[in-house]
């Protein structure tokens, strides 16, 4: 005999789950007395039910493996709801495991009931209440064959307590069991490939357009992304989510394209006459007014949802698949095409411009030069890299180049802020040995700053840097622009000491001010064992530039001065 936890528990094992993040309460006990039970998978206990999510995205992107969470009902499964949201619009596989009251008490708004799978269903690419224990099996299966499946995304499934606690012969937990159809439709056709092959041989302004997709298809992905760059000649950009797809220091590298991308990148994606779309959905802060979006090009888009294919931008070549098997099929047929020197030559013109560029100030630490040189002091140590949300986020995919996949982990789709320290959590637990950096705002931090107990109970060396302005940086920088300057509440006038905070959870906490005294404050940081919080205090007002303003197009973009020295240090203002 055996019971509904533990079978639960060993079918997650047989599928190689190693990881549960979660939180206990009255409608999983009988999950968690069977966990303390039991040394298969290790479960991690965070501090709120949203940062379990986000840990599970972060052990899920950074080892491309199933991330997996435990929630109680009520409460604890209407905390994961952002962060399946964010799962499902980042394309990350998770499984959310969501406790119930007993099967009688439910529709009886009994205490903890919440109907999570209605409120859930927006937010998933599956979910379901597990009401019958003959369907423990089949259900399992089908949830994780379908998170990882195509485009990968969250599911949920709600177990009751009693079926948790139900006890019977294993058999008795598989006897109604149902085919698992994950397939998509609309396959590519070996025409398509030809067809493709021919524009981006025809083409004179060529443009390789990635997104995350081509991570999530793994590293014969990516390195199939780099043949098809040295095949073609053609320039590479990359959305926020596809960052070290192809490498930072690569030759062809213009850089992230779109509302903060750069100079390069923007003007190429307006004059380019063929662009390949691989593994991106063209994401309104990628394309701009779609009206002025490359409006001279022919179009080809790869990806593995039918339904993305034409969805927002009118394409004349789709390919449904996986990316990886995409590119080696188009690559079976594509051949050499001419040299690009015209086009280079435009493009090196634009890099001349260097739009990254800043003025380092030794009065105050730039934004921009702080991160500038985490990337420049680690960058030898091949950092996973996480943020949370806002200007910081931006700067980090400006001014730190990944060249591998799997490095960079953020929240693209829904901007959740808070996302990065679980987030570092769970590729912590995913890399022991890694360095793994959440770059963070003073404000965003503190949405889940109580994980830093978490890194403390399990022994995490996480190291979390903030870029404190003293500002919600990204909407203060919108209401100058779009607000005529009224700062409504964008400015919090109580922040925590971050330095005495860190030290009440037990972490090692540093502040660097002094331009002279960053470099060896990063170091610090890098060199001492166990977590590292540093609160770096930057420049107040900077803006994050370059800008592609809203309803613009890519040709529009704003530059920031080449040399600016006007810098105040701003505080309590």
């Amino acid at each position: 005999m055996i019971s509904g936890a533990d079978y639960l528990l060993e079918t997650l094992a047989e599928l190689g789950v190693e990881v549960i993040f979660g939180y206990p309460g009255g409608a999983v006990l009988p999950l968690y007395d069977a966990l303390i039970r039991q040394d298969r998978i290790r479960h991690i206990l965070v501090r709120h039910e949203q940062a379990a999510v986000h840990a599970a995205q972060g052990y899920a992107r950074s080892s491309g493996k199933l991330g997996v969470v435990l929630v109680t009902s009520g409460p604890g499964a209407t905390n994961t709801l952002t962060g399946l949201a964010d799962a499902l619009m980042d394309s990350v596989p998770v499984l959310c495991i969501a406790g119930q009251v007993n099967r009688a008490l439910i529709g009886s708004d009994g205490f903890q009931e919440a109907n999570i799978v209605a409120m859930s269903r927006a937010a998933t690419k599956y979910n379901v209440s597990l009401r019958d224990p003959a369907m423990l099996d089949g259900v399992l299966r089908r949830a994780f064959a379908i998170a990882i499946a195509g485009r990968p995304g969250p599911v949920l499934v709600e177990i009751p307590k009693d079926v948790q606690g139900f006890c019977g012969s294993p058999a008795a937990f598989r006897s109604r069991s149902f085919a698992v159809t994950t397939t998509s439709s609309a396959p590519a056709r070996p025409g398509d490939f030809v067809a493709a092959a021919a524009l981006i041989l025809g083409a004179r302004r060529p443009v390789i357009y990635t997104g995350g997709g081509v991570i999530n298809s793994g590293t014969r992905a990516t390195a199939l992304l780099r043949a098809l760059a040295e095949r073609t000649g053609a320039p590479v950009t990359s959305t926020l989510m596809g960052l070290g797809a192809y490498p930072a220091t690569g030759s062809q590298w213009l850089g992230m394209p779109g509302m903060h991308g750069t100079y390069e990148a923007n003007l190429a994606m307006h004059g380019c006459d063929v662009m390949v779309c691989i593994g991106a959905r063209f994401d309104d802060r990628v394309t701009g007014r779609l009206d002025g979006f490359a409006p001279d090009a022919r179009k080809i888009h790869i990806d593995i949802d039918a339904s993305q294919i034409g969805k927002i931008v009118p394409v004349d070549v789709g390919l449904v698949g996986d990316c990886g098997d995409m590119l080696a099929a188009l690559l079976a047929v594509l051949g050499t095409g001419d040299p690009l020197d015209a086009w280079w030559q435009t493009i090196f013109g634009w890099r001349d411009r260097e739009c990254l560029g800043y003025t380092p100030d030794d009065r105050v630490i730039l934004p921009q030069h702080a991160i500038a040189r985490v990337h420049a002091l680690t960058a030898h140590l091949s950092p996973i890299i996480t943020t949370e949300v806002g200007q910081h986020q931006m700067w980090a995919a400006q001014y730190i180049g990944f060249d591998r996949p799997a490095r960079w982990l953020t929240s693209g789709g829904l901007g959740t802020m808070g996302y990065g320290l679980p987030a570092a959590i769970g590729a912590q637990v995913a890399h022991p040995e890694a360095l793994v950096i959440d770059i963070a705002g003073e404000a965003s931090i503190q949405m889940n700053i109580q994980e830093l107990a978490t890194a403390i109970q399990f022994g995490l060396p996480v190291k979390v840097f903030i870029v404190n302005n003293e500002r919600m940086g990204m909407v203060r920088q919108w209401q100058d622009r779009h607000h005529e300057g009224r700062r409504a509440h964008s400015y919090a006038s109580a922040l925590p000491d971050f330095v005495a905070l860190a030290a009440a959870y037990g972490w090692t906490g540093l502040r660097v001010s002094d331009p002279a005294k960053l470099d060896a404050t990063i170091s610090q940081m890098i060199c001492t064992r166990g977590p590292v919080l540093v609160d770096c205090r930057v420049a107040a007002d900077e803006n994050c530039l370059p800008m592609m303003p809203t309803g613009a197009a890519h040709n529009e973009i704003e530059l920031a001065a080449p040399a600016k020295t006007d810098l105040a240090w701003c505080r309590g203002s």
